[in-house]
């Protein structure tokens, strides 16, 4: 099944241009060091499911001309990964039952506390999102349209998150360490997306030497960074990693397969 992985957002909770910074990065005229908050969409045969809805959301659906969405999945519930979620709304009125947004116990109880006047059962707002709330267990799997959603537990620095597997393919943001349980979750990949925030480590997130060392662990046919900082350039990263291993960049659309899966 021929599907493409679209990347939303490349980007750190602080994007980039980072505010306040004038660094080469910050200031470059090469469109790929733009980057937006982290979020995919991933889309099939008229189907489209996004991973995360972080605050520029609304500005990336605008420009990657989205429409309609037929699922959402949220990796945790940091502000860079929920706060588009009532941008949902205009795309949300066609589901009569709600569109779907599945997420982990914690951070359902975010959402519902932060966007108190669309979960509430008191809220009376006329126009809210028409959304609805599943829980996810810690290695559940949704089926949306034919095609397997897997969770897989990952790292943020002490704070368990999610990552997703759809076919071939698998989405790591925010990630720090892989437990050796969701190792096999990894097997076989066409495409791993994961987090390489900087050259220099940080106690939540892999940087570019501890992502190269998962990708060498999980062994994908293709890899690419997100969630990177200012601190990466485009062009020179790129320079000194292997063919195989790319920066994921704001509206790249990458190529896959959908059948299989973990």
């Amino acid at each position: 099944m021929s599907s493409e992985i679209v990347i939303l957002g490349s980007g750190t909770s602080m994007g980039v241009p980072t505010l306040g910074c004038n660094c080469a990065v910050c200031t470059s005229t090469d469109s790929r060091n733009t980057r937006t908050r982290p979020s995919i969409a991933i889309e099939w045969e008229g189907n489209r499911v996004l991973i995360d809805t972080g605050p520029d959301f609304r500005q990336q659906a605008i420009r990657e001309r989205i429409q309609h969405i037929d699922a959402v999945f949220y990796t945790h519930s940091h502000a860079d990964h929920i706060l588009g979620l009532d941008d949902l709304r205009p795309l949300s009125f066609r589901h009569a039952a709600g569109m779907p947004l599945y997420a982990d116990d914690r951070s359902i109880k975010i959402l519902e506390t932060v966007f108190a006047y669309t979960f509430s059962p008191e809220a009376k707002y006329p126009t809210r999102a028409r959304v609805k709330l599943h829980r996810l267990n810690e290695h559940e799997s949704v089926d949306v349209a034919g095609v397997t959603f897997q969770r897989v537990p990952i790292l943020h620095g002490e704070m368990p998150v999610a990552g997703y597997r759809f076919g071939n393919a698998a989405y790591l943001t925010d990630m720090s360490r892989i437990p050796e349980t969701s190792l096999p979750l990894l097997e076989d990949l066409d495409v791993l997306i994961l987090d390489a925030l900087r050259k220099e480590p940080h106690p939540s997130h892999a940087n570019v030497e501890q992502a190269l060392a998962w990708i060498d662990r999980v062994q994908p046919r293709r890899a690419f960074f997100t969630h990177m900082s200012h601190e990466l350039d485009q062009a020179q990263t790129e320079s000194e990693l292997p063919s195989h291993i790319r920066l994921a960049y704001d509206g790249l659309r990458i190529p896959f397969k959908l059948a299989g899966g973990a």
